[in-house]
């Protein structure tokens, strides 16, 4: 067979303790599939690697299986009259280069001249639905709203901080791993101050970065940050839990220690979502962000690898807090 009728698939061959590595994948080749009847061939052209992932290595995958994920590919075979050779459809039969959908598997992207393609995976996508949603459905961000993010230098964070922005937050704060990630938040994304969690106390940390406290918390990370953040909430402040990324891989980690009593006293909302159950939020979402793109109002936050062979380093490195913004791997050209 030639490269061209080769097919990649990524399967997990263990489950992990602590961070995963380069031996709990491997690389399957195959024959490039044909489509059965009622199915489309997908050629895919750009993944995404997100922080839950790691979670579903620990149960969710199956073990020596095609891994799933979010992706976007071209349809190249096609035996469904709903799906046409050529159309650019998302689905989440990732991991792999060539994916067979259903109709009801993939969602045909709509044409929005002057938008990239990789945005769809990014401020348009998942990352950028969980942004939209938790600030605007979970947290119901007021005007004026101080807002702390963790991880905010992450695809969430950047999202979440643009978002934020054009919705009229006042004071933005976002903790980050490093130093060149907080520059990058003060001086691309639009955060008015910004901290690296691994240099001191968080609680002192966002003392100093918000001495008058937040209105609002979201949370990517949990532990000290989430503690750190109720301390600093005002009276009827929010907290926004998207994630615990900082537990992922080290699950026996305290759980975060915070004075229960402020829940009460400062009449505080504690809220969690997944973003799954707010998928009639997707339309909404391009109204809000596509004519920002355009405009150049808003700005893409993503970091690209090239070459689906590195999928899995792409992966890992995420997870090590390798990628500012929205990660995602690229068919090579």
């Amino acid at each position: 067979m030639t490269k061209s009728e080769i097919a990649l698939t990524v399967h997990q061959t263990s489950r992990p303790t602590g961070f995963p590595t380069p031996a709990h994948f491997r690389f399957v080749e195959s024959p490039v599939p044909e489509p059965a009847p009622g199915t489309a061939l997908v050629e895919n052209l750009y993944w995404s690697v997100d922080p839950y992932h790691r979670e579903m290595m620990d149960g969710d995958f199956e073990l020596n299986a095609p891994l799933e994920g979010r992706a976007l590919g071209r349809i190249v075979a096609s035996r469904d009259p709903s799906l046409p050779e050529g159309e650019i459809v998302f689905h989440r039969s990732g991991w792999r280069t060539h994916s067979v959908v259903r109709p009801e598997e993939v969602r045909r992207l709509p044409h929005h001249d002057g938008v990239p393609l990789s945005a769809y995976l990014s401020v348009l996508g998942g990352t950028g639905l969980t942004a939209y949603v938790g600030l605007t459905r979970i947290a119901r961000l007021r005007e004026g709203d101080d807002v702390f993010v963790s991880a905010a230098a992450g695809g969430v964070g950047t999202a979440t901080g643009r978002f934020a922005k054009l919705l009229g937050a006042g004071r933005l704060i976002g903790s980050a791993g490093s130093a060149e990630k907080v520059k990058y938040l003060t001086e691309h994304v639009g955060y008015d101050a910004a901290f690296d969690y691994r240099t001191a106390p968080v609680a002192e940390l966002l003392a100093e970065a918000a001495p008058d406290g937040i209105d609002l918390f979201v949370d990517n990370v949990g532990g000290d940050q989430l503690g750190a953040a109720v301390g600093a909430l005002r009276e009827r402040g929010r907290v926004v839990r998207i994630g615990t990324v900082g537990q992922y891989n080290t699950p026996d980690a305290p759980p975060a220690l915070f004075n229960h009593a402020d829940v009460v006293e400062k009449s505080l909302r504690i809220e969690g979502f997944l973003v799954r159950d707010h998928r009639d939020a997707q339309e909404e979402l391009y109204e809000f962000a596509v004519p920002r793109l355009r405009a150049g109002t808003l700005a893409l936050d993503e970091t690209v690898v090239d070459g689906f062979e590195l999928i899995v380093e792409a992966f890992l490195s995420m997870l090590r807090g390798g990628n500012t913004g929205k990660i995602l791997v690229r068919a090579a050209a």
